[in-house]
């Protein structure tokens, strides 16, 4: 192990996080800094170099980077055809480092894939300096773009692991890395212990550095043409345990609570560690706004703890506060509140749908970053009645159908608030008017007794969420039919169409099975455990091939991916918790985008806060429903 550089008193917090994002070798030498962090960045007395290492200074377009910002500067010695970058602070710190044989820098080489976080690529476009760099970068990354450094430890071992998230195996044995001492010379994979000459598709290989990683110090790895790849900075003791990129192979990186070298990394640490993509704990973004008359937010109850093995999210970082504040008060709930069940439209990723508790149903387009009822269907959302025009269901959860209709779910009749009405409700999203009722209806309040006690508490525990699950799913997963214990064959029950529904009993945490027939009947295939106290929400996501079961503050904001085992079983696959910059809320709905909408390898995810309470008064985040950050594909 070295002390390749240890920090000096002038170096700024957060420095590792300040990211090279694009430079380009062609007439002007621009270069723009990123900053991957949760807080502003002083850059004042900052220098750079090129091959000769000779620091020199610059003058940027800003003196501080904020959050998420860019700045940008021209080389003050020019840059060559094929050349090298390094950033250092006022105390003499490395910061970043990039590489480019020749040509590679123009029109300009840039990170793909996440701003800070991404892959070096050369662009398509050197016009994005200033901005983000997606408009600039190939519509397909090359597979070496997909390796990335992952996890990195200067524990003594030194240890450096690379992951490789493309398709395709990607030779690496003639790549080189370096640290952050520039008069170190780069050493080769192949050279280093354990020898590596390849990285097979969706695989890890590690080495210990034979260079030796310090306290403070960097990893930079390039190709064998001579161009970056990928790096990592990290500040005092970040790399101990280990630092981790959070998601695994495409976030930014933490201090890890345990390294997880040759694996996926865990994702359970402090959020401290290194650049690369910042280490941070994230913002919370947008929101604000003055609450209407009536609209009321309501403080969360029933808060449990986080169970233990959950990992952290498997996403970005950063969350924005989706909505207008107090966007959803109705005649039936002034308050504001009670915005419970989401689900995108699988057939088409700009469709939100929402489910108020006091029967409503909305459904939401993208306005200006904001999820707002679409004017063209209804601007104010539509009432749903029980079967015949009847009562207001307690409209807890909602899917998507096989046959595009909105399927939702209800726990009771508002007008008689104290006996459960445990039913699935189908609605069609093209029939006209400002109230809606169901195709069909589907009734099983008499398997739950234990809700019908009287109190009106009781019978609020029961169906809080629904997700429709394609046959095409089970089959291939080898799902095995609880009636029959023979695989499932959806021809055994030829009403039921294309799908079963999950739904979800706050009251014990389970999943109950149905087949939802044409004809006013349904089949029962029973109940799956998903090892919470509740669940709050039903979802079923193609992209990672899961059912997700939601729970709130109850089970400490926890997300649970269900597969279908060697037996044939739904069981808990793993559990993630929320962005950590979201508040502890009653957060009911759950919805993720169809992996369609992927962008640089993630798309978006929706939390909707039952009680509009967010952080509490005074915070951008009271009166307001809707979150939404990013999820990895």
């Amino acid at each position: 192990m070295t002390a390749a550089q240890p920090a000096a008193a002038a170096d700024p917090v957060g420095y590792q996080n300040v990211r090279i994002n694009e430079v380009t070798s062609s007439n002007s030498d621009t270069v723009e800094l990123y900053n991957a962090g949760s807080t502003a960045v002083s850059i004042t007395g900052w220098k750079m170099s090129d091959d000769s290492f000779s620091q020199q200074s610059f003058s940027p377009s800003a003196g501080t980077i904020p959050a998420g910002g860019f700045v940008t500067f021209n080389s003050p010695k020019g840059l060559g055809d094929a050349d090298k970058l390094v950033i250092y602070t006022s105390g003499g710190a490395v910061v970043d480092r990039v590489e480019w044989a020749t040509d590679k820098a123009k029109p300009a080489m840039a990170r793909c894939g996440g701003d800070g976080t991404g892959a070096w690529v050369p662009a398509t476009s050197a016009a994005t300096f200033g901005a983000s760099n997606t408009t600039g970068c190939p519509s397909s990354i090359p597979a070496a773009g997909r390796v990335r450094i992952n996890e990195v430890t200067s524990d003594g071992s030194d240890t450096v692991e690379l992951y490789n998230g493309g398709t395709s195996s990607v030779s690496v044995g003639s790549w080189k890395y370096v640290d952050s001492d520039t008069s170190h010379a780069p050493a080769s994979i192949s050279s280093s212990s354990p020898s590596a000459t390849s990285i097979p598709a969706g695989g890890y290989i590690t080495f210990d550095s034979t260079i030796g990683l310090g306290d403070n110090d960097s990893v930079f790895l390039v190709d064998s043409s001579g161009n970056s790849v990928d790096s990592v900075t990290w500040s005092t003791d970040g790399a101990k345990p280990s630092d981790e990129r959070c998601a695994n192979g495409a976030g930014r990186f933490q201090t890890a609570a345990t390294a997880t070298l040759g694996g996926a990394n865990s994702c359970s640490g402090t959020g401290t560690g290194g650049g690369g993509g910042g280490g941070q704990t994230g913002q919370l973004l947008g929101g604000g706004g003055a609450l209407t008359s009536g609209c009321t937010p309501e403080a969360p109850s029933g808060s449990g703890s986080t169970p233990a093995g959950t990992l952290a999210w498997p996403g970005g970082l950063d969350v924005t506060i989706a909505d207008n504040v107090c966007a959803f008060t109705t005649s039936t709930g002034p308050e504001g509140r009670d915005v419970s069940g989401l689900a995108f439209d699988p057939a088409n990723p700009s469709v939100l749908w929402a489910a108020k508790n006091k029967n409503w149903l909305y459904k939401l387009v993208k306005s200006n970053g904001k999820w707002i009822p679409d004017s063209t269907w209804s601007s104010t959302g539509k009432q749903i009645r029980f079967a015949g025009g009847s009562g207001e269901p307690d409209s807890e959860g909602l899917t998507v159908g096989g046959n595009g209709h909105i399927y939702v779910t209800s726990e009771r009749d508002n007008t008689k608030n104290t006996a459960p009405k445990d039913t699935i409700m189908e609605f069609d999203p093209a029939a006209t008017g400002s109230t809606l009722t169901p195709v069909h209806q589907w009734d099983m309040t008499a398997q739950f007794p234990q809700l019908n006690t009287g109190d009106k508490d009781e019978a609020n525990l029961g169906f809080e969420g629904v997700g429709y699950v394609p046959d095409s799913w089970l089959t291939a997963n080898g799902w095995v039919d609880p009636l029959t214990h023979a695989a499932y064959n959806p021809a055994n029950y030829p009403l039921h169409g294309s799908g079963l529904y999950f739904a979800g009993l706050e009251y014990d945490g389970t999943l109950h099975v149905y087949g939802l027939n044409s004809d006013g009947t349904f089949t029962t295939f029973g109940t799956i455990a998903t090892g919470k106290a509740g669940v709050m929400d039903v979802t079923f996501d193609a992209g990672t091939q899961r059912i997700i079961a939601t729970c709130d503050n109850t089970c400490g904001e926890t997300h649970t991916f269900m597969k279908v085992n060697t037996a044939g079983v739904l069981v808990p696959d793993v559990t993630y918790t929320n962005p950590a910059v979201m508040p502890a809320d009653n957060l009911e709905g759950f919805a993720i985008a169809p992996a369609s909408s992927c962008v640089n390898g993630f798309r978006e995810a929706v939390w909707s806060d039952d009680g509009v309470y967010g952080f509490g008064s005074g915070s951008t985040s009271y009166g307001h429903s809707l979150y939404s950050g990013t999820i990895a594909c």
